[in-house]
Parts: C-alpha cells; sequence; structure tokens
C-alpha cells in the first residue's frame, strides 16, 4: 500500500484510525473523513509524524453531496484515487417490539448503506482509472441476524447485496471489490448504540476478558487482504463456520446467537 491514495470514512476512530496510522507507516496519500473535525485534525498530524500525507475532509457520509465533495477534495490534493475503505457506520440496540419511532432504521441505513452507495458512485471513475479497490467494512451481522440489531443487520446485509453486484459488474474493469466481515472488536462502538430514543448512549457493560478482537489485530489482516486484493474476509472462525451451519441446524445457530449475545451485554 506503499504511496497509495486511499481515503477512509469513519476515520476518526476505531478501525478507520487504525488503518490511517498503518498505512501512514507505509507512506500512503490518506484522505480521512468522518464527522469530528477535531479527531481528524489530530489524526492528521499522527500521520504525517508517521511518515505518511493526509488530508482532513469532514463528512457526514449520509449526505450525497458531501460524499461528492469528499471525492472531489481528495482527487484535487492528490491526483487521483487508488483505494477507497468504506468504513463510516453507527450501531443499534433495540428489540423491534420496543421502537416507537422508526426513523431509528432510516438513520442506520442512510449511514451505513447509503453512505457506501454514495462514496462509491461518486469514486467509480477515478477507481476506473487507476484499476483501483474499493473496500466495504461490513459485520458479521452482515451474514447473519443478531437479537437487538435488525436495523444495523438489515443495513450490513444491504452492503453485502450492492457491493458483490458491483463486483461483477466492474469485471474486466481492473477494479476488486473486497468486504470484510469483523466480529466484536475492541472500536467503543458496542458503548455507542442508537437507542430507541434515538439518542446516542453508553452501555453499562463490560466484555468478558478476551472476547474482543485487538484493533490491531482487526487492521493487519485487514491490510492483508487488501494487499491481495482478496474478494472477503471473514475475521473470525465462528463467522466463517455460521453460514455452513445455518445449512444443516439453523435453529441450533439461532439459540447459539442469542446466548452468545446475553453473555456478551451480561455485565
Amino acid at each position: 500500500m506503499s504511496n497509495r491514495r486511499i481515503i477512509i470514512t469513519g476515520a476518526s476512530e476505531g478501525i478507520g484510525r487504525e488503518l490511517a496510522l498503518q498505512f501512514a507507516r507505509q507512506g500512503s496519500q490518506l484522505a480521512l473523513a468522518a464527522r469530528n473535525a477535531g479527531a481528524l485534525d489530530q489524526l492528521v498530524q499522527e500521520c504525517e509524524s508517521a511518515g505518511g500525507k493526509a488530508i482532513a475532509v469532514p463528512t457526514d457520509v449520509a449526505d450525497p453531496a458531501a460524499c461528492t465533495a469528499l471525492i472531489d477534495k481528495t482527487v484535487a490534493a492528490f491526483g487521483g484515487i487508488d483505494v477507497l475503505v468504506n468504513n463510516a457506520g453507527i450501531s443499534m440496540r433495540s428489540l423491534l417490539s420496543d421502537i416507537e419511532d422508526l426513523s431509528i432504521f432510516d438513520r442506520v441505513m442512510r449511514v451505513n448503506y447509503l453512505g457506501s452507495v454514495y462514496c462509491t458512485h461518486a469514486a467509480l471513475p477515478h477507481l476506473k482509472a487507476s484499476k483501483g479497490l474499493i473496500v466495504a467494512v461490513s459485520s458479521l451481522q452482515g451474514k447473519t441476524g443478531f437479537p437487538f440489531s435488525s436495523g444495523y443487520s438489515a443495513s450490513k446485509f444491504a452492503m453485502q447485496g450492492f457491493f458483490d453486484s458491483v463486483r461483477i459488474e466492474l469485471n474486466g474493469t481492473g477494479v476488486d471489490v473486497l468486504i470484510v466481515f469483523p466480529g466484536a472488536v475492541d472500536t467503543g462502538i458496542h458503548t455507542r448504540k442508537l437507542e430507541v430514543d434515538p439518542k446516542l448512549a453508553k452501555q453499562n457493560w463490560k466484555p468478558e476478558q478476551g472476547s474482543l478482537m485487538p484493533v490491531e489485530e482487526c487492521v493487519r489482516q485487514m491490510v492483508r487482504a487488501m494487499e491481495r486484493r482478496d474478494r472477503e474476509l471473514v475475521l473470525t472462525i465462528q463467522g466463517k463456520l455460521i453460514p455452513w451451519m445455518r445449512l444443516v441446524a439453523p435453529r441450533f445457530v439461532d439459540r447459539a446467537i442469542a446466548s452468545a449475545i446475553d453473555r456478551f451485554y451480561s455485565t
């Protein structure tokens, strides 16, 4: 990834932030997008200290005009785009029966799914010119539904359908598509879920020791998959087994997922 021109959405924290730092150490040129301008400015300084070049582009990916502006500013700064990482996302935790204001589904879908659509559509001519790479950061919840996360899972399922379709459309253009399916990663997203009010609120919980993958390890595997231009990266053994287990024991899988979620939020 040395000297590649890379856009990362959701760059202010978590996976996006760690991606920026690891790419900066390889000398990449980075356009860092998120809503938190202050955090982006700090990250730009860290990336440049690490050996990369970086610009901050405050962006709400739910706004298609903002996504177009992100692409335009990146091309103006670096002359093109080699990699687009669609990483921006928000989560939720609510039973469907408890939700009265269904706008929570609209918000999650606009950020997680449509934000990826807007950015990818705007970047596509430049990615075709560079024979570049599109990366979509999904979730294991894009492989199977999770309780309390119906809107989030739906948005991640939508991402897989969209990017699988785009991959086929781009066959022969030199542009590749990688979809990443992390499990529980130590990014803090689990403490910032949309609630039914809907407002961002912290959950009073403490995960079991070792239940979260370190973000550095998650990103290390992602970078390796990007360098190989893989089609798909599933980051846990359980995630790789779930689609096959569903074929032979779907009710068992449902019970196992429900039990795992109960344990995850039990403290």
